[in-house]
């Protein structure tokens, strides 16, 4: 097996549990309106679709909507008071990055999360100097679905992309990363919420646990 330049990955629900504090911030904005907390496991399967997710779970608006506005700038400045109390990597995933660099493989974060939310979380979980790059939602000519994000990310690292592998949870993930002509592995410990079965997703690999994500990655190396 061939070792890759790079592996890039997705932020929510792939590297990081960001799920407490994205909830947390909810439930404040729900708390300026007077209505009751949303329990976390509740939310958690809304995650991956980032601030139209959660205001969907949390007030029922979606883009488009006279109040979607107006509720997305005020969960965005509330969520970036504190983006990195609760957020931690998933169990499992600081081993795989430390056998990666101990292999010479570099790897990187591709979000559609706006980099200015990202960049704090990267800092706060120890990892801003060790990720070869940080793409956010708005750094390319377009987020994920498309490939974009991530061939700017090759451009930034001079990564080929055909020699990278892209890691997510979400179907765009793949997309995106199929897309860019590199291999893709389907995260199923994200938030995978109630979307079809992610073997559907056509992920060159399915990983269950960030545990098993180096072997995915390297082989027997």
């Amino acid at each position: 097996m061939t070792l890759p330049e790079g592996v890039l990955f997705d932020l929510d629900g792939t590297l990081a549990d960001t799920a407490p504090d994205l909830a947390d911030a909810l439930n404040r904005l729900r708390a300026e309106y007077e209505l009751p907390p949303v329990p976390e496991q509740q939310l958690r399967r809304w995650t991956s679709n980032g601030t139209r997710g959660m205001l969907r779970a949390g007030f029922e608006v979606a883009p488009g909507d006279r109040r979607y506005a107006g509720l997305a700038k005020r969960y965005l400045q509330i969520y970036a008071d504190a983006p990195c109390v609760r957020t931690r990597l998933f169990p499992g995933l600081a081993e795989s990055l430390q056998t990666l660099e101990a292999s010479g493989v570099g790897w990187g974060v591709v979000t559609n999360k706006p980099r200015e939310l990202a960049e704090p979380i990267l800092v706060g979980l120890g990892l801003a100097r060790r990720s070869a790059c940080l793409i956010g939602g708005t750094c390319a000519a377009a987020p994920k679905p498309s490939p974009e994000p991530l061939l700017l990310a090759c451009r930034r690292t001079g990564w080929s992309a055909a020699a990278c592998i892209y890691v997510g949870d979400d179907a765009r993930d793949i997309v995106a990363g199929r897309a860019a002509g590199m291999a893709t592995l389907a995260a199923a410990w994200g938030y995978l919420g109630d979307r079809p079965d992610v073997g559907e997703w056509r992920a060159d690999a399915i990983v269950e646990h960030p545990a098993q994500l180096a072997e995915a990655i390297l082989g027997d190396r």
